[in-house]
Order: C-alpha cells, then sequence, then structure tokens
C-alpha cells in the first residue's frame, strides 16, 4: 500500500468538489423556474408607482376595506355596503407566484351584495397574489392580499 500524503489529499478534494459542482448543475436544473418578470411592462410600471403608492395608503385609511373568502366555488371578493356599479369600478390581478401563464387579470362588477366571484374553474392549486384596484366617486384605492389556494 503506497503511502497517503498531503497532495492526495488535495487531489480528493478537488474532485469530490467538481462532482459536487456538477451534480448541482445537472441534478437540480429547476432553479430557473421562478426567474420571470413579474409583469412584461415593468419601467412603465415603475414610473407609475407613486399612484401605486397613493392609491395603497388611500385604502389603509379606510375604515372598511373589502375582504376576500375561499370555498369551493372560488374566492369571493366583498365590498362593504355603500359601493356599488354606479360609483365603483374593479379591477384584479390574480398574480401566480411560480408561473406567469397561470395569472388572472379582469374587469368586474359588483353584484348585488357588492361582491363578485373568481369561479374555482379558473384557479390552479398553489399560491397567488391578489392584487386588488378599485375606483369609487374618481378616486383610485389598492390592496394587495396573499391568497393560498386548496
Amino acid at each position: 500500500m503506497k503511502n497517503f500524503s498531503w497532495g492526495h489529499g488535495v487531489v480528493i478534494a478537488l474532485f469530490a468538489f467538481i462532482i459536487f459542482i456538477l451534480s448541482m448543475l445537472f441534478l437540480f436544473p429547476n432553479g430557473q423556474k421562478n426567474s420571470e418578470m413579474v409583469t412584461d411592462n415593468y419601467y412603465e410600471e415603475e414610473l407609475q408607482y407613486q399612484d401605486v403608492i397613493d392609491a395603497k395608503k388611500r385604502a389603509d385609511n379606510l375604515l372598511e376595506k373589502p375582504v376576500y373568502s375561499q370555498d369551493s366555488n372560488g374566492i369571493r371578493i366583498t365590498f362593504p355596503k355603500d359601493y356599488n356599479n354606479s360609483n365603483t369600478t374593479v379591477k384584479f390581478v390574480l398574480n401566480r407566484t411560480d408561473d406567469q401563464n397561470l395569472d388572472i387579470k379582469r374587469s368586474e362588477q359588483l353584484d348585488s351584495k357588492q361582491s363578485f366571484l373568481i369561479p374555482a374553474k379558473v384557479l390552479k392549486l398553489g399560491n397567488y397574489t391578489l392584487r386588488l384596484n378599485w375606483t369609487k366617486d374618481k378616486i383610485d384605492y389598492r390592496i394587495d392580499y396573499d391568497v393560498i389556494w386548496k
């Protein structure tokens, strides 16, 4: 049996490191899945972000805010009683955190209960960010919710 010297140890450590790096590259290539930008119009939206900040601040100051609930039918967003179709326009974006292709973007009309439903058939299991934008009496508001659809 040959003598084991420190040079042999360095060579073994170097090969072990190379094997580790190669295994990270080939066994776990899914690390690039979440590299999508949240929006395609990033720079245009960045220029208008002060409007978003102001809308969020106005929504935070409201005494009664829209709320969401989930059941087997989908996600229902309910507004306070003084909101109606004549003085309120509602838009929402439901961003899927891991797949941009599952995003949902719509404008909605409130029903007689001052609410609307995002149907379960358009939702997939997982995490979403609900960006709720509405205009009441020509004033913009925005609230963001983290939603887990199960």
